[in-house]
């Protein structure tokens, strides 16, 4: 899938109005998911995405030295934070409120799902919490 098509498809899903808008909640989605998940995870799942929304998981992975992020156990584990944590991390990145940023983190998630292998998206609701797995489509689908 290319970046535009990705993009564009957040844009439909979230009802933003414009193009910058879906860049914003990639961006800030998946940055936020790279935090949540270990790094391996994230790096093979930014193998998966088209290079401008792959860079936004690889950005945070590579991160400064001397943050939080880069200790060991975050490397193999990911930053451990619930829905909440992540809502606000998105939101304060997107410059939304925090209901628009889990609807639009939502949309991303889908895109994402359809944008990747089966068992990728597995290994990443493997690595998240209950509450943030919620917002994955397959989680979701299994729930009726």
């Amino acid at each position: 899938m290319r970046y535009e098509e990705f993009t564009g498809q957040v844009q439909a899903r979230a009802g933003l109005p414009d193009r910058q808008s879906a860049e914003r909640a990639v961006r800030a989605t998946l940055e936020t998911l790279a935090e949540r998940m270990p790094d391996g995870v994230a790096d093979h799942l930014a193998a998966q995405l088209p290079g401008e929304a792959a860079e936004s998981l690889r950005r945070v992975v590579a991160g400064d030295e001397t943050s939080p992020r880069r200790r060991a156990d975050a490397r193999s584990h990911g930053e451990p934070f619930d829905l909440t944590t992540f809502a606000g991390r998105v939101a304060w990145r997107s410059r939304v409120p925090e209901d628009t940023a889990v609807r639009e983190a939502t949309a991303v998630l889908e895109v994402l799902d359809a944008a990747v292998s089966p068992e990728l998206m597995l290994k990443v609701g493997h690595v998240l919490p209950a509450d943030i797995r919620e917002l994955l489509p397959s989680t979701r689908a299994t729930e009726d």
